[in-house]
């Protein structure tokens, strides 16, 4: 194997505090990747004479990254391999003799969506324990976009974070503030992502071992969040248009990095689409307010309409609910029933599809062995 891994990581900078305060503490190598008891009580005995556990750092083309107790190595991507639909965050179980792929261990959490212009779902990141939901203090901010990634946060179990970027460039920030005064378990902090003191709320969250990802749109600044965080320019970074502050994309893949208080961030591209798939439970935490409503209704397939005793249009009326945050409700709602069909309706041209394959190759098998 190659050196540690963690040889990588920046030693000045903003960081440099946090690496004085974590010295006093040793953590395993394995621990510091994010190791918890929750794998390793996957493992079987023979596993653990002859596996050795191996975290996914970086997804690439044709191979992957990873890193573990004794260095980090690359393992190419073999099309059994990448039939196993392997994601960034990944443990994955190698021969210690020959850095054989065996598998991949069971994941605590899941990011995924519909892949844009595709009718199959894709991975984003798995064993995340929790997320920086980036937005900026301009025209990119978007509560509805915001509530996206809070359901997608809250189907995977981990703990949610907003971080208002670009708190310098804005002059009052009270709008913004008051337009989130209904998520009131949310937590929110305002930064500017290029000053290591504004940031330093976050690092409360950077504790060793656990991993954090970065979600927002291009340009909200991700990848300067996380250079400050780390005390090191780790990524690329880039400006936005000035006239519609849309960024352009800086972060061409997903990668996790190593930050100096033991944490591991994990940088992705933006995602201008974010179809969600499987997040009945993440839209039912995100919007819990509107879900009681309804349970109240008079009737159990109240369509919120204009059918009597409706409580979502009672609360409505009466000014208690925002019109907006219905709408995007029933929007998810209908979006996740739509991609259900289609991953299903695929599912079943797949199944079909294998039928003929084998009815054709049997009837040629017979035509073989009957001499036609």
């Amino acid at each position: 194997m190659s050196k540690s891994y963690f040889s990588r990581r920046p030693q000045t900078g903003c960081g440099s505090n946090s690496v004085r305060a974590s010295s006093k503490h040793t953590t395993s190598p394995l621990r510091a990747l994010g190791w918890k008891s929750f794998f390793q009580q996957q493992l079987s005995l023979d596993e653990l004479g002859s596996c050795i556990p191996m975290r996914v750092m970086a997804v690439h083309r044709s191979q992957l990254e990873l890193a573990g107790e004794e260095g980090a190595l690359t393992l190419s991507l073999t099309p059994s391999l990448a039939a196993e639909s392997l994601t960034i965050g990944d443990w994955l179980l190698l021969g210690r003799d020959d850095n054989r792929f065996v598998r991949c261990l069971e994941r605590n959490s899941l990011f995924q969506r519909m892949a844009p212009g595709a009718l199959q779902r894709q991975l984003i990141a798995a064993n995340v324990d929790s997320v920086f939901i980036v937005s900026s203090l301009n025209e990119d901010f978007n509560l509805s976009r915001i509530e996206r990634y809070l359901a997608l946060v809250r189907e995977s179990g981990c703990r949610p974070c907003l971080v208002l970027s670009k708190a310098d460039l804005c002059a009052d920030p009270s709008g913004y503030l008051e337009a989130l005064r209904s998520y009131k378990e949310l937590p929110v902090v305002l930064v500017n992502s290029l000053d290591c003191d504004s940031v330093a709320p976050l690092r409360e969250w950077c504790l060793p071992g656990e991993t954090i990802a970065l979600l927002g749109s291009s340009g909200v600044g991700k990848s300067t969040l996380l250079n400050t965080l780390s005390g090191a320019d780790l990524a690329l970074t880039g400006t936005i248009r000035e006239d519609d502050s849309k960024g352009r994309h800086t972060t061409r893949s997903r990668t996790l990095f190593p930050l100096n208080c033991g944490a591991l961030l994990l940088d992705s591209p933006g995602m201008r689409e974010l179809g969600l798939v499987h997040v009945e439970e993440g839209v039912a935490q995100a919007f819990a307010d509107i879900e009681s409503l309804a349970q109240r209704c008079r009737f159990s397939d109240c369509r919120h309409r204009s059918e009597p005793g409706c409580a979502v249009l009672a609360s409505l009326a009466g000014g208690t609910l925002d019109e907006r945050r219905l709408r995007n409700w029933e929007k998810l709602h209908r979006e996740l029933h739509i991609n259900h069909q289609t991953l299903a309706q695929k599912r079943a041209g797949d199944k079909a599809l294998s039928q003929l394959y084998r009815s054709v190759q049997d009837q040629a098998r017979k035509r073989k062995y009957s001499g036609e």
